[in-house]
């Protein structure tokens, strides 16, 4: 199945560094799950009311220089949260990205925090 970013996604990718952008662009054609790109770049502001709101714990946050993404399982066209689907997109994103050569961490891999929709460019290639 071929799917497309919406032009909302585009919107968030913009300030998103190339290569990251590359891989969300390429990853969505046969992602087994859809998605949608709720967040790239963020402002300082913005970071800062997340941290503040407790959605975030660090005000030097990869999105603040477009090293980051956010993203939204889609079923049936409604944005879903359900753990299971997030290990599905984030395989065939980190496999999207190794087919590039993009060095990419998911959120959902680290020992604290579980983050499912965030994904990061690796800081040891991409600082």
């Amino acid at each position: 199945m071929s799917r497309r970013l919406s032009s909302r996604s585009r919107d968030h990718l913009k300030g998103v560094h190339p290569a990251l952008a590359g891989v969300i662009e390429a990853a969505i054609l046969t992602s087994p799950v859809d998605f949608m790109v709720t967040e790239g770049l963020r402002s300082p502001a913005r970071q800062a009311a997340l941290v503040k709101a407790g959605a975030s714990r660090t005000l030097n946050s990869r999105h603040l220089t477009g090293h980051a993404v956010d993203l939204a399982a889609l079923v049936d066209g409604r944005i879903r949260w359900d753990w299971p689907l997030y290990p599905r997109i984030a395989a065939h994103i980190k496999a999207t990205a190794a087919a590039r050569g993009v060095a990419l961490v998911w959120g959902g891999d680290w020992p604290r925090l579980r983050d499912g929709p965030h994904f990061e460019l690796d800081r040891r290639v991409h600082p």
